[in-house]
């Protein structure tokens, strides 16, 4: 699980890859952006990049989109109809929960 907080950006993109780096070897990816106050274009590219990586690798990624700031900019760019999301992280880890 990616728990992200605060804002962000440019500065903040290597420790969100890096983190998404630690779970390479896992199929059931969570990334909880409840906590984000501000999120901005290459941090979003970080985001979407490492959700299609965890589908390329044959698993699967929910993206943690409650509504908050963070929520708007997946609107925006339509990529809240096009990446998996989920309401909570509660709602997310049930799902993957009842997927086995």
């Amino acid at each position: 699980m990616v728990v992200a907080r605060g804002e962000l950006d440019a500065f903040a993109e290597p420790d969100l890859s890096a983190a998404f780096a630690e779970l390479a070897n896992e199929l059931q990816v969570v990334v909880d952006l409840e906590a984000v106050s501000f999120l901005d274009s290459t941090a979003l590219g970080a985001v979407v990049r490492s959700v299609r990586e965890v589908g390329e690798r044959g698993g699967e990624a929910l993206v943690v989109l409650p509504a908050t700031a963070a929520r708007r900019i997946f609107e925006i760019t339509t990529l809240d109809r096009v990446l998996p999301t989920s309401p909570s992280r509660a709602q997310a880890l049930e799902a993957f929960t009842r997927e086995g």
